[in-house]
């Protein structure tokens, strides 16, 4: 059978195509070098991209993430440390001059304590107060009565002096009408000297006692109504008084008794307990000026309920300071909303927010209020001896 011819050219392996002698001469073995063996997967890997990223090696990298967790991790500390120190100035007092006084008188709430919601009413809008005659005991405290000292309490018993008779402002022998009864007549006023000064812990008030407002005229005239029903006989004279107070005082669980006087108000006027010489309500019984002062028999001029002399009466205003240190303010916690006696404690205070020298502060305090026993009825600290002690008993 005839063999057809493949029409299919021979192939031709080039590799062993071998060039003619003179070109073999030409060529130097440098210019043809031998191509290294490479395994026989590298054959079918992709070229490597002039643009590709070449990346460290593997050590060079994990280097540099251990080293950006560390910092990550300081800066994180470095802010917590920040915020906390923050938040510990805002925290912290501002100091200033007065920055230790406001830490000694803000304390702890310590018992009754004054409730700004509630609307304690104006139980008095009439003018009718109870009369306090006798409400004394030398055994133990009560609220509504004055704990007076062993001493104190011989003197109210026998005492004399004070008023002549009921006047006609009495309701029966329990209640009197405040808004009838009359006043000593006269308007003299006085060349006041007076100083509250804090140094460490100590508050000292200096006064002459004579009042920043003017007084009637005593001794009583006999051309006055008043003298009808209290002929007071004694006159107005300057006194020379050092209240050297506590300007930290430490609340007592056991209250202390007290005896006539009861502290000094920011009018210059020495404060005196609800009674009279005899034990009596001085309020009721008492003629006294337009101001509620009148002089006793060495001629200091006191008060023994709130004077009308004084404007702001607010529970937040001091508008005194009680033998023990503590502030004493006004009843008045807002419109027809006024404290009364059985709205405080025995020693006739509470615990608030008031404003003292300058500064918002939390503490225990008196009130003033319009019915007996008016004003301090026991010292919730330790009190000093009144500076006028030697004028004897309130009258």
């Amino acid at each position: 059978m005839e063999e057809k011819p493949n029409d299919k050219p021979a192939e031709t392996d080039i590799n062993s195509i071998e060039p003619p002698d003179d070109i073999k001469a030409q060529i130097k073995p440098e210019d043809h070098p031998q191509t290294p063996d490479l395994p026989a997967h590298a054959a079918d890997a992709p070229l490597p991209q002039t643009e590709q990223l070449i990346l460290p090696p593997k050590s060079h990298r994990q280097v540099f993430i251990v080293t950006g967790i560390i910092l990550l991790l300081i800066a994180i500390a470095i802010t917590a440390y920040f915020l906390f120190k923050n938040k510990e100035n805002k925290q912290a007092p501002v100091a200033s001059a007065n920055s230790s006084q406001t830490a000694r008188t803000s304390q702890k709430l310590t018992g009754i304590q004054l409730d700004t919601s509630k609307n304690y009413g104006n139980k008095y809008a009439n003018g009718i107060l109870p009369v306090g005659d006798g409400k004394y005991s030398s055994s133990a405290p009560a609220v509504g009565t004055v704990y007076a000292c062993a001493g104190y309490a011989q003197n109210l018993s026998g005492g004399q002096g004070g008023a002549g008779g009921r006047g006609p402002w009495f309701i029966g022998t329990s209640q009197y009408n405040m808004n009838k009864k009359i006043h000593v007549q006269g308007n003299k006023m006085w060349q006041a000297s007076f100083s509250n000064k804090l140094a460490g812990a100590t508050r000292t008030i200096t006064t002459n006692d004579l009042p920043n407002h003017p007084t009637g005229t005593f001794p009583i005239s006999a051309a006055d109504p008043a003298y009808a029903y209290d002929r007071n006989p004694n006159a107005i004279s300057g006194q020379s008084f050092t209240y050297s107070l506590s300007a930290s005082p430490v609340y007592a669980a056991t209250p202390n008794c007290m005896g006539g006087e009861a502290g000094v108000m920011l009018t210059g006027v020495a404060l005196f307990n609800g009674f009279d010489a005899g034990g009596r309500d001085a309020g009721a019984w008492e003629v006294q000026d337009s101001c509620s002062g009148h002089p006793q028999k060495d001629g200091v001029y006191h008060y023994h309920t709130l004077s009308s002399c004084i404007k702001d009466i607010s529970v937040k205003t001091v508008i005194g300071f009680a033998l023990d240190g503590y502030p004493i303010t006004g009843p008045q916690v807002g419109t027809n909303n006024i404290l009364t006696t059985s709205d405080l404690d025995e020693c006739h205070g509470l615990t608030s927010q008031v404003v003292l020298d300058g500064k918002d502060v939390t503490t225990y305090h008196y009130v003033m209020t319009q019915d007996f026993p008016y004003s301090v009825s026991c010292f919730r600290a330790q009190p000093i001896q009144a500076p006028g002690l030697k004028a004897g008993p309130a009258v």
